[in-house]
């Protein structure tokens, strides 16, 4: 597994995404799983810099493991802000016009439908949020 751990600032948003892309590059992912996972990875690191600490500044971990037999990442944020499970966040009403949705809410919603597996879990004052992509 390789990991990475920067502050969870907005400043930092590129280098977690360029620390994934020179592995997925190494896999010879596609183009197309690349720049969903990059969505992902922006969508997930966002939120930990916004809110996980706020209005502090703490550390946030991002790890990459590969598997064989099929090709698939698994990709783990880890980070010490408060206590939040966005897997229970309600879904957005995608049905609604444009102007009479809520704000927000489309992010994790986007991170559902662009990774195969995903789960939470907090342990030891740690959110440990884990994804799986198939590729």
């Amino acid at each position: 597994m390789e990991r990475i751990t920067v502050e969870a600032v907005l400043e930092n948003l590129q280098t977690v995404i360029d620390f994934a892309t020179e592995k997925l590059e190494a896999r010879d992912c596609s183009m197309k799983i690349s720049m969903q996972l990059e969505l992902v990875i922006e969508e997930i690191f966002v939120n930990i810099a916004s809110y996980a600490y706020h209005p502090e500044i703490g550390p946030a971990t991002f790890c990459m493991e590969f598997e064989e037999n099929p090709n698939a990442v698994l990709m783990t944020f880890i980070d010490s802000g408060k206590h939040y499970n966005p897997l229970e966040a309600d879904a957005p009403d995608t049905t609604l016009d444009i102007d009479r949705r809520e704000v927000g809410g489309l992010g994790i919603f986007l991170v559902r439908k662009n990774v195969d597996e995903i789960s939470y879990e907090y342990t030891d004052g740690k959110n440990i949020l884990r994804m799986k992509k198939f590729f």
